[in-house]
This record gives C-alpha cells, sequence and structure tokens, in this order.
C-alpha cells in the first residue's frame, strides 16, 4: 500500500515537472473564448494547444477566459493569474461585454493597457485580440471603440488578431440561437484567423 503510494506521489510530480517545463500560453478572454455553449474540448484554445503539437511545438494552453468577464473583472483576476502559470505568452482578447454594456472607451484602454503592461513586465509576450461593435451602438461608439485595438498594438508593439468574429460575422449557421456565441464548427476557423498573426 505505502509502495503504491510513493510510486503515485512520483507520478504526479513528474507530471508536473513535464508541465513545468512546457511553456504555457494564457489566454485570458470571455465567453468567446471560454467556449460558451460548446464543450471545452471544442472551443479555439484547446484547438490551439493540439495545432501547436502537430507542428512539434510543446506549449501548454491554459483557457483563463471566463463567460461574462469585462476588461474590469479581468483586470481584478490578471495578476492572480500571471502568478500562477507564469506564461511565456498571453493572449488577450477582452472588451466584448464592455462594449455590448456601452461602457466608456476610455475606460476599456485603460484597463486592457493596464493588462498589457503587467504581462510585459512579468516577461510575457501578448498577443492582442480585438473585437467590434454593431452598428445600431451609433458611428461615434463603435469607430472609437475598434479603435482602441490596433492603437494598443502600436503603442506596445503587439502582434493582433483585429476582430475574432471576423472570419464568421456574416455567416449565420457559425453562431449559437443567441446569434451571439460561435458554434463548435466555427472554433476552427477562429483559430486560423488568429494563427495568421499569432506565431509562438
Amino acid at each position: 500500500m505505502f509502495k503504491r503510494i510513493l510510486i503515485s506521489i512520483g507520478s504526479a510530480l513528474a507530471m508536473h515537472a513535464v508541465q513545468a517545463a512546457e511553456p504555457v500560453i494564457l489566454v485570458f478572454g470571455d465567453s468567446l473564448s471560454a467556449g460558451y455553449g460548446i464543450a471545452a474540448e471544442q472551443a479555439w484554445p484547446k484547438l490551439l494547444e493540439k495545432e501547436l503539437a502537430r507542428q512539434g511545438k510543446k506549449f501548454r494552453v491554459v483557457n483563463a477566459s471566463v463567460s461574462g468577464e469585462t476588461t474590469a473583472g479581468g483586470l481584478t483576476r490578471f495578476p492572480a493569474s500571471l502568478k500562477q502559470h507564469q506564461p511565456q505568452w498571453v493572449i488577450l482578447a477582452l472588451g466584448a461585454n464592455d462594449g455590448l454594456r456601452g461602457l466608456p472607451v476610455a475606460g476599456i484602454k485603460n484597463n486592457l493597457a493596464t493588462m498589457i503592461s503587467q504581462a510585459q513586465k512579468s516577461g510575457a509576450k501578448v498577443h492582442l485580440i480585438g473585437m467590434q461593435m454593431p452598428p445600431n451602438y451609433g458611428a461615434s461608439y463603435t469607430q472609437q471603440f475598434a479603435a482602441v485595438y490596433p492603437a494598443l498594438a502600436k503603442q506596445y508593439q503587439l502582434s493582433l488578431s483585429p476582430f475574432l468574429l471576423a472570419p464568421i460575422i456574416d455567416q449565420d449557421r457559425y453562431f449559437q440561437a443567441d446569434q451571439l456565441h460561435p458554434t463548435a464548427s466555427a472554433q476552427a476557423l477562429l483559430l486560423k484567423y488568429i494563427q495568421q498573426q499569432f506565431k509562438p
């Protein structure tokens, strides 16, 4: 019995050592990255890990995305996630819920900028994923909102995917019944789009 326990502990420690040796990609977003309405294994962050492995790149992808998250909420969680996972890369994909609530663009930009700065100070590289708002939010707001992401990418010298939903936005079949969240079949398209700019 005692021998089995020692073997079990040894296996767990070995597994932890292997995981610790693999560089981490931390995906930090909202429901669009959390895989809302589909299985976690089907969401694009998990597909990213599988695709990198297929390419012979040994990364561990940690999906710390939370459905309903705003940039303010993300900012409160972010330092602990950085400390816990010590990522080599951070994929930051927040802002959609702020925009849907019509929150001030300046606050959204400041929150994202703070997280980017924190990530870079920790030694992580950042890939930023942008979002856009539908036209019914008014031309002024939608333009200001969309401009946040390229401005931050330029300021902090980040790689950028300008609009996560770009490859599917005009195809209803790739959205769930709420017409907000991508289906499982859309995830590979989202990943392909992200990988055009994100090359770890």
